[in-house]
């Protein structure tokens, strides 16, 4: 063992003395758990490697968190006695002293004074009782255990031997506290990180290529993955951020099986075989500090309907289970609930498929067959208890078989769940979707749909104008924004599965099990260090007055008689006030549970600690108080300013050397300009690829270096309506470029050049007009696809040469966009596969969108020409983001795209305060989501439209004034009757004279006369 081992003395404590507690329960009320044992023994032999854990080995990591071989435990209900080496003693030392008595004895090569320490446990099991506890499954070995079994042997004749097995697993091990919960729940993140971002990554490309790969080859290159730290760093199940890839072992697995040989149990090995395009059962399980989860799922490649809907069946046993598994429950309930639900069903033969073992606990030990879940277990679920869920059909006929291969199938879905009290279970592994949309692979559709189809003939009775041509207004400005009811119907059925989906995750991943921060680690006290020895202290002290010492960032105060020293990070401000003859000196200092109106960012360790909020000094020296006010203040002031610094570049990682090519030249692409420039100075440069990442170098030399392992996403986007053509590299950690840190680095080069004459005079001397310009134009457009060619190709030649990290070229779709305010400029947006992205025009914007939890589209109200939308994350201390003045042209396109990519989104007519919002997430996360979750937004825009329309229907008449509207509309009708009285007669009487022609003759006839031939026609009037 190293120096670094060291033992909770109070988690050992509390755990022991919760068995001690529960033994001693178990002793009153009959015996009935540990069958009346008066002590116990747990022995460990050599140390031997082994994928699970047996009793001995969980309850030494249960209690002390380490293995100790060549150890004896004898435990009784009021003391627990220790037998091992001396070097291991001395870590197990500093126990004494706690609730229970622990007696230490040291085992040596002195066989005789071993002896003599195991005839004092002997001895002790003899006066403990006459029963004593032991583990029927005894895998001791080595030459400790067999000198204790000897010395056991003369009085094993004595005492009456019950196997505790089922006690220890009941008492200590099957109920779980916050710590263990918290790792299970990350192993269990790491297993579905696995099976869902690398195993179905490597099944889909296998299948498409239709590559001959074995199933053994398939789960060694899983395996191999568990030291990829990276892999798990940026999975997207986050993991804690102290999470240690050190601590990652294999418990189960990984087991691929497919083309119709197939073991459900927990033994299965993956064979020679090549992976089957049927079904493909894969199964893992991962151990993370020594605490176990495990996963198992079914894909199906291009099933017929009998497989779905047993797949289907299968999954309905296993929901039910899931939701059953609560506290009080019995655990052969549990199992006649998932054969009740095949029974229930259309096809009750699948009954004699189904597993006999349907799961077991799982913590400690990769499967405790004291919760194992069948017909015929008594045990009751309690609140903290963890089980693994493992329902399957096995030998199922395939009567409709797509191959040899395919006569037979099995089913298997596993998860890894915690019991919890009046609420359904926390699902550990629900990253990983079992659902027939998630698991179901369709191949052969898309080759028949690739097949021409017939031409429908057409209807005589049709007429010639598409339907599509008949437009529902006659104003132009409305037709884009027509609302397709069809589609509208559609997407609305889409988004409420998207909601519920988003609801059942936001429970199962926020379970109150790990605290308030819901497995996020919590903030610590800060501790701040001014002086390590009391010769650091300045001299000035002697004199014991109040002195600022600028170099360890301290102020030391005379208190008592004696200099204390205060950190600057622990002092809230000072002032300095005048009162007659004297100047008082006021400090007050930071200190938990202020409440003075911002976030406490100071905790409390010890809830007993008494904190100094102010100290008050009086002198009368008036002018060095205010002096030391000021150097107060500017000290506060430069560490504020420093920690803000510290924090803006904490993020910033600094990158690993790049590997250069040296045997040849590396891929360049030359001309080119970088944003954000270096020193602010546009200077072009070249781009270069090399064995592990990018370096451009402009032409004073300057360098940017960048790994492909810190790139997240990179970007083509072509010259097409832009004047550049960019490649564009977003990163997963900011690095500096010159004093400023990016995030995102972009090459660009310009599309357009200044006009120029490439024709040469003796060309132009016989080419006018529009011949000049159509050259141009022509010269342009080919410079543009050139452009966009070389470009591309390079960024292809990125994405090949960090072919290892998993990412790709992403080329923006351009007729999906629209205008929108992210920053402070109108932009155009644009989606691309994997994210939604501005590019043109700095500040840039790149959102993932498997990062994004919701979408809220703000201000949607009639008569507005613009509305708003609102992005949350998924991680949510992360600032939503905000894309403001959308033209409502844009919404409906805005919607079909959300609603394509499975974004959850909501719509109202006001702008909301999200922070205050994301504030009360964060708070408490579980509650939120246990009060409904994001379903206020879409109750809020519902509510809205109610009182809309109450506002609408709020205007109704008495009759006594529809009275008096109608005498007013009399009045009103016989105006407008004498009105139209008076234009009818003066109609008629101008009907009565000369017609136009007439008249017009006239008026000409007059002109020629009066030389008038220029005026208009307003004499004419007059004169008629």
């Amino acid at each position: 063992m190293a120096d670094e081992v060291k033992i909770d003395s109070q988690t050992f404590h509390n755990r022991l003395s919760t068995l001690t507690q529960a033994w001693k329960a178990d002793r009153r009320s009959g015996d009935a758990l540990f069958g009346g044992a008066g002590s116990f023994v747990v022995l460990m032999g050599k140390n031997e490697e082994s994928a699970s854990y047996h009793k001995n080995n969980a309850m030494h990591y249960w209690l002390l968190g380490y293995e100790f071989p060549a150890t004896l435990l004898v435990f009784t209900p009021e003391a627990l006695w220790i037998v091992t080496t001396a070097k291991k003693a001395k870590y197990l030392e500093p126990l004494k002293g706690g609730k229970t008595p622990i007696e230490i004895l040291k085992f040596s090569k002195d066989v005789e004074q071993n002896n003599k320490h195991f005839e004092k446990c002997s001895d002790l099991i003899k006066t403990s009782g006459k029963k004593v506890g032991i583990l029927s499954k005894d895998t001791a070995t080595g030459p400790f255990a067999e000198e204790w079994k000897k010395v056991y042997g003369d009085i094993a004749k004595d005492v009456e031997e019950v196997d505790i097995t089922p006690a220890l697993s009941i008492a200590a091990l099957s109920v779980k506290d916050e710590t263990e919960l918290r790792n299970m729940r990350d192993s269990a993140r790491a297993s579905t990180g696995l099976m869902t971002e690398f195993f179905v990554e490597e099944m889909s490309e296998v299948l498409d290529e239709e590559k001959k790969v074995t199933h053994k080859q398939l789960s060694d290159k899983i395996d191999r993955k568990i030291d990829d730290t990276k892999f798990f760093q940026n999975l997207k199940s986050k993991l804690a951020a102290d999470f240690d890839t050190q601590q990652l072992d294999w418990i189960y697995g990984p087991v691929v099986q497919s083309g119709g040989n197939y073991d459900l149990k927990l033994t299965a090995q993956s064979d020679e075989n090549n992976l089957h395009a049927g079904t493909i059962i894969a199964g893992l399980g991962l151990r993370y500090k020594s605490y176990c989860s495990m996963i198992a799922r079914t894909y199906l490649v291009d099933p017929n309907d009998a497989q779905e809907s047993t797949y289907k069946l299968l999954l309905n046993v296993h929901e039910a289970m899931i939701k059953g598994a609560r506290e009080g429950v019995a655990i052969k309930d549990l199992y006649g609930k998932a054969v009740s639900v095949i029974k229930a069903s259309k096809k009750p033969e699948l009954e004699k498929h189904f597993v006999k073992t349907a799961g077991g606990g799982i913590g400690l030990e990769t499967k405790d067959v004291v919760l194992a879940i069948n017909a015929k277990n008594t045990r009751v679920l309690k609140d903290g208890m963890t089980l693994y869920i493992s329902t399957g059909f096995t030998d199922v006929e395939n009567r409709q078989p797509q191959d040899k291969k395919s006569k037979t199938y099995s089913l298997l879905i596993t998860d890894t769940i915690r019991i919890r009290r009046d609420q359904d279970p926390a699902v550990f592994t629900n990253g990983a979707a079992s659902d027939t949309g998630s698991v179901c692979f369709f191949f052969r559709d898309e080759e028949e749909e690739a097949k021409p189809k017939k031409e429908n003939k057409k209807d005589p009775k049709v007429g010639a104008v598409a339907a599509s041509n008949i437009t529902k207004t006659k104003l132009r400005q409305d037709r884009p924004g027509q609302i397709d009811e069809g589609a509208e119907a559609r997407r609305r059925e889409h988004q409420k599965e998207l909601s519920q989906k988003k609801q059942q995750e936001g429970l199962a991943t926020y379970s109150e099990a790990v605290g308030d921060e819901n497995g996020v680690a919590q903030k610590k006290f800060k501790k701040f260090e001014s002086y390590k020895r009391d010769n650091q202290f300045p001299s000035k002290v002697k004199d014991l007055a109040v002195v600022v010492d600028e170099k360890a960032s301290t102020i030391v105060l005379p208190i008592m008689g004696r200099p204390v020293p205060f950190h600057i990070q622990t002092v809230k401000n000072a002032s300095k006030t005048d009162e007659g003859d004297f100047a008082y000196l006021r400090i007050n200092f930071l200190s938990p549970g202020q409440g003075v109106g911002r976030k406490d960012d100071q905790p409390f360790e010890d809830p007993t600690a008494h904190f100094v909020r102010s100290l008050t000094f009086r002198s009368r020296d008036i002018e060095r108080m205010g002096q030391i006010a000021d150097q107060i203040t500017n000290l506060r002031k430069n560490a504020v300013r420093k920690e803000q610094e510290k924090k803006e570049l904490e993020d910033v990682v600094e990158q690993d050397k790049l590997a250069e090519v040296r045997n040849r030249r590396p891929q360049r692409l030359d001309n080119v300009f970088v944003r954000p420039a270096m020193d602010g100075k546009r200077i072009s440069g070249e781009v270069e690829i090399h064995q592990n990442g990018l370096r451009y170098i402009d032409h004073r030399g300057s360098k940017i270096d960048i790994l492909f392992s810190n790139v997240k996403h990179l970007f083509f986007q072509p010259c097409t309506h832009e004047l550049i053509v960019i490649i564009h590299v977003h990163l997963k950690n900011p690095i500096m470029i010159g004093k400023k840190k990016a995030k995102d680095v972009q090459f660009y080069r310009e599309a357009t050049d200044m006009p120029h004459d490439e024709t040469g005079n003796r060309k132009r001397k016989h080419r006018y007009g529009d011949e000049e310009e159509f050259e141009q134009e022509q010269e342009e457009r080919r410079r543009r696809a050139q452009l966009d060619k070389d470009f591309k190709r390079f960024a292809e030649d990125i994405q090949q040469a960090a072919r290892d990290e998993g990412w790709g070229v992403d080329i923006p779709f351009r007729e999906l966009g629209f205008n929108g305010v992210p920053n402070r400029s109108n932009v155009y947006m644009q989606p691309t596969a994997d994210c939604l992205v501005q590019l043109t025009e700095p500040p840039f914007t790149v959102l993932t969108l498997d990062e994004i939890e919701a979408a809220h589209l703000e201000r949607v109200q009639f008569g507005l020409k613009n509305f708003d939308m609102v992005f949350v994350f998924k991680d949510f201390h992360r600032p939503p983001v905000h894309i403001n003045t959308i033209p409502v042209e844009s919404l409906e396109p805005v919607k079909e795209w959300l609603d394509s990519i499975n974004i959850a989104y909501s719509e109202g007519p006001l702008n909301l305060n999200w922070s205050t919002i994301m504030k009360t997430i964060t708070a408490d996360p579980h509650q939120f989501f246990k009060d409904g979750g994001w379903s206020f937004l879409a109750t809020e825009s519902d509510d809205e439209g109610e009182d809309d329309e109450e506002e609408e229907s709020a205007f109704e008449m008495s009759e006594s004034e529809l009275a008096v509207s109608e005498e007013s509309s009399e009045d009103e009708s016989d105006f407008d009757d004498d009105a139209s009285a008076d234009e009818g007669s003066a109609a008629s009487e101008e009907s009565a004279g000369e017609d136009w022609d007439e008249l017009e003759k006239k008026a000409k006839k007059k002109d020629r006369e009066g030389g008038l031939e220029d005026e208009d026609s307003g004499g004419r009037k007059r004169k008629r």
